[in-house]
């Protein structure tokens, strides 16, 4: 039945729709109406498995699909649309891909461009640039010291030009990897069942930077964060609410103090959440004010500026600098303060100055100006430091939480661990940190990642980006496809002995890692 198709992912789909046998019981001209619909059924169903979705099942729920998904949906659906002349602009669709899948989907994307469309793509992703006919290269830094086109022509043109992009991309600039530690404690998992995982267990080592890898849908998440992490919270942290997955044991938790996931979402909701709020240098900042002879002279504490509390904040807006307007029938939009101005305080907080800034300046410099203005004071040098540690330099202390990309939430998140006391006995979890950073962004992030590991804490990765996994000490490859052809550890080892055994095992990453060791030799 009709329930049953939509229950199969897309490519047992597109299988059972290619068997002729399927439909032997039609008459003449059955047949003769329905072949025009199933060519077409067929062909959208193979652009579907083409951009990398063959593990979906059509009846899949909107809401459960990621938004690298949705987006290559999208393109399946226009390369069926049989349209010419359309520009279209993608932002990023190698993200949550596979190298195995990328490569499908740059020869999808290679079609829509030869159907007579022009294809404009934002990506970081190395094949996918090397791909290009042509190349816009926007730097030289990020943020303010951003914003110039530092090159544009062609592939062979790039080889020359002296941009970041360029020393990464033909091998002038490398992401190095770290020597291999060894494995000697592990947490294992056994008896796991869930979604296409069937009675699978798994040891993962500790002390180590670990990388899950696999092609998409190939098991990755149900194992490690629909599984490891809600059992590995509910025993170490006895959190509540936590759907612990049925007959699951794990062994080697007396090892780990606590397990922490590093999400990719918002550090907060609202503008009156920000990076210097979330990290707790807004804290130190708002002591220091308080500490100036004039606020001293008037009485004001820390919290005098506090934007978030009466006082010192403009009430106007409450302190968020911005002011909604209802637009009826229309979205809100959010207007500058004509009060404050946009610094959220109030005239007489603002007549206190420290080094001639008034707490509205500090919170507009960026975090590379104020990790330099703040030098003098350890604890908010400190602080700002493992932000710029971790590539985020260029964001505002102020910046509203809700115009941080998914990427840099979670790397704010990370700086927020680095300037913790460590007990190294902790296992982090992240999945896929790689998500929209630029070769010299992953190199920086590995390196922050491998000084976690140093403090003894075990650093477990959900990744796809070669360079990242190309550092891990362990790999636990999944696969050996996504969906119903997934659900298995097929290899795991150190990189180079999956790239070694990849033929054996038939591990794609192992396959891709063969590649990347020999160029990094080079």
């Amino acid at each position: 039945g009709i329930a049953e198709l939509l229950d199969m992912p897309i490519n047992k789909t597109y299988e059972w729709f290619k068997d002729e046998s399927n439909f032997t019981s039609m008459n003449d001209q059955d047949k003769q109406i329905s072949q025009p619909i199933l060519n077409e059924i067929r062909e959208r169903l193979y652009f579907l498995f083409d951009v990398g979705l063959g593990y979906i099942t059509l009846g899949r729920d909107a809401r459960t699909i990621s938004g690298g998904e949705a987006q290559r949906i999208r393109i399946a659906s226009q390369i069926g649309s049989g349209l010419t002349g359309v520009l279209y602009v993608l932002d990023e669709p190698s993200i949550g891909l596979h190298e195995r899948d990328t490569l499908k989907l740059i020869r999808t994307l290679r079609s829509l461009q030869e159907k007579g469309n022009s294809v404009i793509v934002v990506e970081h992703d190395k094949e996918t640039i090397q791909n290009a006919d042509f190349i816009i290269d926007i730097g030289p830094g990020a943020g303010k010291f951003g914003g110039e086109v530092v090159f544009s022509g062609t592939l062979d043109k790039l080889k020359k030009a002296k941009t970041l992009t360029a020393d990464y991309l033909y091998g002038r600039k490398k992401i190095e990897y770290f020597y291999r530690r060894a494995q000697e404690k592990y947490i294992e998992i056994k008896n796991v069942t869930l979604n296409n995982i069937n009675n699978l267990s798994a040891k993962i080592p500790l002390n180590n930077f670990v990388c899950i890898t696999g092609v998409s849908g190939s098991g990755k998440s149900s194992l490690m964060l629909q599984t490891l992490l809600p059992t590995a919270r509910e025993l170490l942290n006895h959190a509540r609410k936590v759907n612990k997955v049925a007959g699951v044991e794990i062994t080697g938790l007396e090892h780990v103090d606590k397990v922490i996931y590093l999400d990719q979402s918002p550090i907060g909701r609202t503008p009156r959440s920000n990076p210097a709020t979330y990290t707790g240098v807004m804290d130190e900042i708002r002591d220091l004010f308080s500490q100036t002879k004039e606020a001293q002279i008037r009485g004001y504490t820390t919290s005098r500026f506090s934007f978030n509390v009466k006082g010192g904040r403009c009430e106007k807006c409450q302190g968020e600098g911005q002011i909604k307007i209802e637009m009826h029938f229309l979205p809100d939009i959010m207007v500058k303060c004509d009060t404050c101005h946009g610094t959220r305080y109030n005239q007489q907080t603002l007549e206190v100055f420290y080094k001639g800034k008034t707490i509205s300046d500090v919170l507009n410099m960026s975090v590379d100006e104020a990790f330099e203005f703040f030098k003098p004071i350890p604890k908010i040098h400190l602080k700002l430091k493992t932000i710029v540690d971790v590539g985020l330099g260029y964001i505002s202390l102020g910046q509203n939480a809700v115009t941080l990309s998914g990427g840099e939430a979670q790397r704010i998140k990370l700086s927020k661990e680095l300037s913790r006391k460590d007990t190294g006995k902790t296992l982090y979890i992240l999945d896929e940190p790689t998500t929209g950073l630029h070769f010299a962004d992953v190199d920086r992030l590995t390196n922050v990642l491998h000084q976690f590991v140093e403090l003894g804490n075990s650093m477990l990765i959900i990744e796809h980006n070669l360079d990242m996994i190309k550092n891990a000490d362990y790999i636990i490859d999944m696969g050996p496809e996504g969906g119903s052809g997934g659900g298995l550890i097929i290899a795991e080892g150190t990189p180079e002995e999956l790239a070694q055994n990849h033929e054996k095992t038939g591990s794609y990453t192992g396959k891709y890692l063969k590649k990347e060791l020999a160029l990094h030799k080079k």
